[in-house]
């Protein structure tokens, strides 16, 4: 797989799913990450890299909010 944008996301997102259930601070972290490149790249993605970056931010976003922590 070459380096390239959709890797690193695509990185995160799987570091961010990985620990959703079971280390929600790093999971935030990891979510926040994304935010943070999302913000700092705008304007400068093509649209298949924005589309697949929003995409991934709702999706987590949505499962962080809906997981259950460990108790």
């Amino acid at each position: 797989m070459p380096a390239d944008f959709a890797s690193l996301i695509l990185s995160l997102a799987t570091a961010a799913q990985s620990v959703l259930e079971k280390d929600r601070p790093q999971a935030q972290y990891h979510i926040d990450l994304l935010g943070v490149l999302a913000e700092k790249t705008k304007g400068n993605l093509s649209p298949e890299e924005e589309k697949l970056l929003q995409a991934l931010l709702y999706d987590l976003r949505m499962r962080f909010v809906e997981a259950k922590p460990v108790s």
